[in-house]
């Protein structure tokens, strides 16, 4: 089953997110049927600051070690680490030509502001030429920064969607009254993102959501399991909580 329809079945497509080589060779070889990247786990594991737009090179370095997996790979490329529509769309082909089946295109910004929605469907538009048959899940940020507006969702799944994306992704969006508008909306796929006791599977099966990422989350489990597993070799009390997406952003700042 191609990556495209993996997004049309009876169930939501768990869609777990690797940061380098080992961690997406594990989840495919435990059965997932498709792998995404975290743009958190790969800046952080260069060293580097989450949305910054900085890790245009570690991103595609990951892409050509995953592309070797036995099951389709969609990469989370940001804003496209380019403002040039041009730029984006050539980023997009060349991960085409490496076999990467999907990209994470986002409409949010290092400032905190979201792109005009004019020049987002000119990027998206300019993508799905230049790379047809890869599939462009366009993310909004209008639900993960500032205060969640549904309206704008709205009006930016439409345009996403009419502009050529294959799936709208709205991370932060939890309730099921938000849900159902956008998946009533946008007419292609809706991604959610995994929330663990806000986003649970069975009610995001229920709704109707085509697409369940992982985010971040099994980057940040593996940093708390990396620091208890080394502490309990003493038994010297440490903090194991799970880092939230700022402590990472932190920890890479120091």
């Amino acid at each position: 089953m191609n990556f495209h329809e993996l997004h049309r079945g009876d169930r939501p497509l768990v869609l777990p997110n690797a940061w380098d080589f080992a961690s997406g060779a594990a989840l495919a070889e435990a059965g997932f049927p498709a792998i995404g990247t975290t743009s958190l786990g790969v800046a952080a594991a260069a060293g580097k600051t989450d949305a910054a737009g900085d890790t245009r090179e570690e991103t595609l370095a990951l892409a050509r070690l995953l592309a070797r997996l036995p099951v389709p790979v969609t990469v989370d490329i940001e804003g496209g680490f380019s403002t040039r529509p041009e730029d984006v769309a050539a980023l997009v082909a060349e991960l085409d030509s490496l076999g990467i089946a999907g990209v994470n295109l986002e409409d949010g910004r290092a400032d905190g502001t979201l792109a005009p929605v004019d020049h987002q469907v000119t990027v998206i538009a300019a993508v799905k030429r230049a790379a047809p048959r890869v599939f462009l899940n366009a993310r909004t940020d209008t639900f993960w920064l500032g205060d969640p507006d549904r309206e704008e969702t709205l009006l930016r799944a439409r345009a996403y969607a009419e502009a050529g994306a294959d799936g709208v992704f709205v991370p932060g969006i939890v309730d099921d009254a938000d849900i159902r508008a956008v998946l009533d909306t946008a007419g292609v796929p809706l991604n959610v993102l995994f929330i663990p006791g806000k986003t649970e599977y069975p009610r995001m099966r229920r709704l109707g959501v085509h697409r369940l990422s992982t985010g971040s989350l099994l980057f940040r489990r593996a940093l708390q399991a990396t620091v208890a597993v080394a502490a309990a070799v003493t038994g010297d009390g440490v903090d194991r909580s799970v880092p939230s997406y700022g402590d990472v952003q932190r920890l890479v700042r120091r």
